[in-house]
């Protein structure tokens, strides 16, 4: 082994959230496979720790932290705007310092993108930053275009008047409704959308621009952001931990899954972040039991809602390997928010998805599912202000998981087809393998090229 590659040293900065540190951290873990001499340094708060700890990882990924300069991961949701205003303003100070401070110095920093001031500390600290970007590439270029938007008339607007316009200009991407971009029209979403663009605008002074998609699934998109950037544009995706499937686990959910028929079972979850109201959740609950589609659902919290389920019509569960679950034979159908991870997850297993988009990207990637790749489909009716009935969510819950039906036949066989593609891109020599590959010699070689790609 070149001695030095044994010194290659990487900080890992997740933004707070944990949609955001499970990319991070899958990726880290890839990179960490790939190469067991590199050290990772893999910085949170000290609450996010206390989430993490438990958490297997290798040996060469260590937690480093800061003090809770931010608020509780816990209350996130009460202030999204004020959640990312404290992200903004009280987190590159610590960060800075124990930057400083970790021996060796970082060769490299690996940033999620939505940490805006990491690019400039990188600058200051003169160490090349990685900037991963953890939703769609779809997503990017839509915010990095941002003022197209405003240019075509198109932002402000309307939803309710002017949802159906029809959006063709952002490079790369098909054609859109203004009610499938991202929610920035109004309420958390608009007040948002500065700090999502400049996001996505702060990556023109990184060194690399990390997408946690696969490029075969958004090759068009991915080739324009190639050309546009002069530095590395590198596909890694899916940032899931597809890697570690092969290990062996037993627990009650699958030992639940493993005496129910092939593809009989609905996976229902919506997240770790947002939900929909209590008033819409009775009635997907009541709907799904009223469907009489066998479920394994993650739910947050105790609930008396599910108080009458028994394990003839389902299972209840605070938190579940989500992957393995996907991949189990059992499961014919995900009910989903639609968020990029779980949207990825779906795809690899290869199971057809029933989307219900709450917020953010979600809506961009159900158009993705449903329309685009035709993986899924799309519940009508959800995201909006009207409550959708307990009768028409059984019968679009059993319609969905209809296996026999002409629908259901041609969207399983699409998604299988994208679940090779996916599992391709990770295979040895597959385009994400061959990209981490490219990376890794990036970050690893001599003292010249380090000092070119500074130059970016």
């Amino acid at each position: 082994m070149d001695p030095v590659r044994k010194r290659v040293h990487l900080a890992a900065l997740p933004y707070p959230g944990r949609g955001h540190i499970n990319a991070l951290m899958n990726f880290c873990k890839l990179l960490s496979l790939k190469n067991p001499n590199i050290s990772i340094s893999f910085i949170v708060t000290e609450e996010w720790l206390s989430f993490l700890a438990a958490d297997p990882k290798p040996p060469n990924i260590h937690f480093v932290t800061i003090p809770n300069v931010i608020p509780s991961e816990l209350h996130r949701a009460n202030d999204f705007p004020g959640f990312i205003r404290s992200v903004q303003t009280h987190m590159e100070a610590p960060v800075e310092t124990l930057l400083r401070r970790l021996e060796p110095p970082p060769t490299a920093i690996i940033a999620d993108t939505f940490g805006t001031w990491a690019v400039q500390l990188g600058k200051r600290l003169d160490v090349p930053v990685a900037s991963l970007w953890p939703m769609s590439a779809t997503v990017f270029s839509i915010l990095y275009h941002f003022d197209l938007l405003k240019e075509n008339g198109h932002f402000p607007a309307d939803l309710s008047e002017r949802g159906e316009e029809i959006v063709d200009y952002f490079p790369g991407v098909s054609k859109i409704r203004l009610a499938d971009l991202p929610s920035f029209f109004s309420g958390n979403g608009l007040q948002s959308i500065e700090f999502a663009v400049k996001s996505a605008r702060s990556v023109d002074k990184a060194q690399f621009l990390i997408s946690t998609s696969v490029y075969e699934l958004e090759s068009s998109v991915l080739d324009s952001l190639k050309a546009k950037f002069p530095f590395p544009v590198y596909t890694i995706g899916p940032s899931t931990p597809y890697f570690e499937l092969e290990s062996s686990v037993s627990n009650d959910y699958l030992r639940w899954l493993d005496s129910q028929t092939d593809g009989s079972v609905l996976y229902v979850s919506q997240g770790s972040f947002l939900s929909v109201s209590n008033a819409q959740m009775d009635e997907i609950i009541a709907g799904v039991k009223a469907s009489g589609v066998r479920f394994l659902w993650v739910a947050r919290g105790d609930d008396d809602r599910w108080k009458d389920v028994d394990r003839e019509t389902g299972m209840v569960v605070g938190w579940c390997d989500q992957l393995r679950v996907l991949c189990h034979r059992a499961v014919g159908g995900f009910w989903t928010h639609g968020g990029w991870n779980s949207t990825l997850e779906g795809v690899f297993a290869g199971v057809p998805m029933l989307v219900w988009p709450i917020f953010w990207d979600q809506f961009p990637n159900s158009k993705k599912i449903a329309e685009d790749w035709k993986v899924g489909v799309r519940f009508k009716g959800a995201g909006g202000k009207d409550l959708v009935r307990r009768e028409e969510i059984a019968e679009f819950v059993k319609k969905f998981m209809n296996s026999e039906s002409v629908e259901s036949k041609e969207m399983r066989k699409r998604v299988s087809e994208f679940q090779e593609i996916c599992r391709r891109a990770v295979a040895k020599g597959g385009s994400s393998d061959s990209n981490i590959d490219a990376f890794l010699n990036h970050i690893s070689g001599d003292s010249e090229r380090n000092e070119i790609f500074r130059l970016y």
